[in-house]
Formats: structure tokens, sequence, C-alpha cells
């Protein structure tokens, strides 16, 4: 974890990562405000001017500078992951929709991404008014935003896997049933969680609706292998490193606030009991799918060779799911010439 701004990554090398997996500040929302206009001060002036759209873009010219870095690290084929919801704002009187996805997504396009297709994720709101603006009465009501886009972008052309990490990429594959939920264009089964500090921390920030856990869990599952390494260039409390450690993959952080440090040291000695509760249930409800496709007269044509239940397909002969056996908190790295697969292979040393 380096706390520092993302825009400048120096410590990590060309083509070095294989996902970036993240959700920036977003343009916009009140509580984003003196964070981007500590990096711009013609920013806060926009806002002071009530002049949304200049303070929008300037935002978003702040959050390209990290973009750029991601694309300079990413390895060819490597896949990035952007969270991020639109904002709706009251400017100059004026009640208005800041699209901060189809901003974002020019961004990265103009960096030399290819878009791939995304996914929206529903985070419905407590309120019980489904609506803003003049009540019953139509003409000036506003629909309540309760959907999230999750952006996926490639660099460069598909990627390859070869020897060792072809190996790898059998094994980290996911079941037949899990694939067809999560490669689905719009998930409804996540719900947004209150990202509170809690004791001394509880000042650092309450942010109401933070994505949960086994958002960045599938999308790690989904975008990556074993031994990888994840990138997320807005850590805060570190959501991404805790689904990296449970899947089994490297992590990397940017975080400008260092107490985040101290909240994710609580959260990662959490990692055995996660995994094994996380790989308990996938395996659970796969046995599950398999014997509702007996009970319904469907066999299934391959075994999985380490576990010995169907499969449905041949890619799930080779699924092993790792427990993460302990965590261990090691001297800070001081050189940036070492091997993350091999460190990993260390961590992540626990029965399958």
């Amino acid at each position: 974890i380096h706390y520092s701004d993302s825009n400048s990554m120096k410590e990590v090398r060309d083509e070095s990562v294989q996902l970036v997996l993240t959700s920036p500040p977003y343009p916009m929302i009140e509580m984003w405000d003196d964070q981007f206009g500590e990096q711009d001060e013609k920013i806060s002036a926009a806002l002071n001017q009530e002049d949304g759209q200049t303070a929008f873009d300037l935002m978003h010219e702040e959050l390209r500078k990290t973009w750029k870095e991601c694309y300079r690290v990413l390895q060819d084929g490597g896949i990035a992951c952007i969270n991020i919801g639109d904002a709706t704002r009251k400017i100059g009187g004026d009640f208005q929709l800041f699209p901060n996805h189809t901003r974002i997504t020019r961004d990265f396009v103009d960096l030399g991404f290819a878009q791939l297709p995304g996914i929206l994720w529903r985070k419905p709101t407590n309120s019980a008014a489904k609506f803003m603006g003049s009540g019953m009465i139509g003409l000036n009501a506003y629909v309540t935003l309760e959907h999230e886009h999750i952006l996926v972008f490639r660099k460069g052309s598909k990627r390859r896997a070869t020897g060792e990490e072809a190996d790898r990429r059998r094994e980290s594959a996911y079941f037949w049933e899990e694939r067809n939920d999560w490669f689905s264009d719009v998930w409804t089964d996540l719900k947004g969680v209150r990202q509170s500090m809690g004791g001394e921390y509880e000042e650092l920030r309450e942010r109401s609706g933070a994505f949960p856990l086994e958002l960045p869990l599938r999308l790690i599952e989904m975008y990556s292998v074993y031994e990888d390494t994840v990138l997320d260039p807005f850590w805060g409390t570190g959501t991404t490193s805790v689904a990296a450690a449970i899947s089994g993959r490297n992590s990397i952080g940017y975080e400008i606030e260092r107490q985040f440090g101290k909240v994710y040291e609580k959260r990662i000695t959490d990692a055995p009991t996660l995994s094994q509760r996380r790989n308990s249930e996938r395996l659970k409800d796969h046995v599950r799918f398999v014997e509702k496709r007996k009970t319904n007269g469907k066999s299934l044509k391959y075994e999985n060779d380490f576990y010995g239940f169907g499969v449905t397909a041949k890619q799930e002969k080779d699924i092993k799911l790792y427990d993460v056996s302990s965590v261990e908190k090691s001297d800070p790295v001081t050189s940036f010439e070492y091997d993350p697969h091999l460190i990993q292979r260390e961590i992540f040393s626990g029965a399958a």
C-alpha cells in the first residue's frame, strides 16, 4: 500500500499489473468536493461560482491523470474495472445529472483502451421516496438513481496464457452456473453497504452505499487468475485488497489518507475466516446445483479431478479453491525489484 496520490504511481513498473479494480471519488458528489478542490483550486472556484459543467470537467481531468497511469502499468490484455455512479446536483437553482460513467468511458477510450460490455448493479436506497421534485404533480419530478456502473476496459489484444500461467488459469476457473450469474449485465443481488470506520476512526468517513466485498470478489475471479496482481488506485479501506487476498491474488493500493491503513489492518485479519466461508459456500452451492440436475434427470458429462463431483463443462475439471491459512505482517518492501508471485505463494500456502 502506497500512501500517495495515484496520479503518479512511480513505484509500479510498466505492464506489471493484470487487473485494475477501483471505485474513484465521484465527481459532483458533494462529499468529494474538498478532495477535488485540494487537487485543483479552480474546481473550488467553479463550484463557488455555480459553474457545474466546468467543475465537472476539471474533476475528471484530475481522474484522467490516474487513468493514464493505469494504462501504463497494465500488461497487454489486462483489464480495468471501474465502479462509478452518476451524480445529481442542484447548481444555480437547477437540478441536473452529471454523467460520470459517460465521461470516464470517453477518457479510457481516448487513452487507448478497448471498451468491453459492462455491468449495472442495483443499489436500492432505504428511502421510501422513489422520486425527487414536485411530489405527486408531474412535469418536475426526477427519477431516483438506484444503480451504479461497472465499466470494463481492456488494454491491447486479448490476453493469452501459456505454461505455468495456463495451469493457474485452469485452476482459477469458476463453475458453469456462476458464469451464468456473474456475466449477466445486470446484478440485482448485491446491496450497497455503509462504510463506517468505527471507534477512533469514525470521523474519517461515513459513506453510504460503498461497494460490498462480493463485488470485487466476483470481478477478480472473472478477470484474473491465481497469483495475478490487482491494483486499486483509490484504495480507501482496502476492500479490493481483502478480496484479492481471499482470491489468492496479489494487490497494490494507493491511498492519500494514511489512517485508513489502520482500519485495513483490522479487516485483513479476517481473511482466513472470510476465504473459508466463501469457498465453503461456493462448493455447497455447486453441490446443490449438481443434486438439482440429478433430480431433474440430467446427468453431468464431466467430473472435477480434485473434488470428485460432477461439473457441466470440461473447463471445470481443474477447479481448486484455496483457503487463506494465516495473515502475517511483514517488513515494508524497500526494493521494487521483487517477485510478487514468490511472495504470493508463501502467503497463500494453505490447504486446498
